[in-house]
């Protein structure tokens, strides 16, 4: 399949910028989203390109992961939110209310257990798809993209998280911004790695 290199390359710096942009309150979620779409449909073409259909796999199965962490965390807010409500309402005790409050609690704490989990997972095959364009590239700011990617996964939990994953999304931008096409990309040889110029000769 034909496969434009610099088409790709734009959807991905598009989709990677508008996905760092996420971070501006009210309008961010928009852009977020838009960002998301055009990634995948980059990854979808790099993986033609570069004919590994892990890169487009890996970053589909991510977004699944997060869609459901949202979702998850979603519905554990909500029904805290509402066992709250009906404490403080519908309670004719204190026994009551303190029921509504602990299960309240209790459902934020399992909607965030999960939610972490299919974070994790989500951060996990990203960091493949990265890992993999960073092999197929050459550029190693996917390598450090990985990295702060599932180490602020880990860390979301105390905050600082996500710093490292905006720092993540930072180098996601430098290497689809740098990366070349496959005739001069680095490959291996005697003295390390050399840059090729020019396309191979036909034999």
């Amino acid at each position: 399949m034909n496969v434009n290199f610099q088409y790709s390359k734009n959807l991905a710096i598009e989709g990677s910028i508008l996905l760092l942009l996420g971070v501006i309150p009210t309008i961010g979620w928009v852009l977020a989203i838009v960002g998301v779409v055009l990634l995948l449909k980059a990854a979808k073409e790099l993986t033609y390109y570069y004919q590994d259909e892990s890169i487009y796999k890996n970053s589909l199965t991510g977004l699944k992961y997060y869609i459901i962490a949202l979702i998850a965390l979603a519905v554990g807010t909500g029904i805290g939110i509402a066992s709250f409500t009906a404490a403080g309402l519908f309670s004719g005790t204190p026994f009551s209310f303190a029921t509504g409050i602990v299960g309240g609690i209790l459902a934020v704490a399992a909607g965030l257990v999960v939610a972490f989990a299919f974070y994790l997972l989500a951060a996990l095959n990203l960091r493949k798809a990265y890992e993999t364009l960073a092999v197929k590239t050459g550029e190693q700011s996917f390598n450090t993209a990985s990295t702060l990617l599932l180490i602020g996964a880990i860390l979301t939990v105390i905050g600082i998280g996500v710093i490292l994953i905006v720092i993540s999304w930072i180098f996601m931008v430098v290497g689809f911004s740098t990366m070349k096409p496959r005739e001069y990309q680095p490959y291996p040889n005697n003295n390390g790695y050399s840059y090729q110029t020019q396309p191979p000769s036909q034999p």
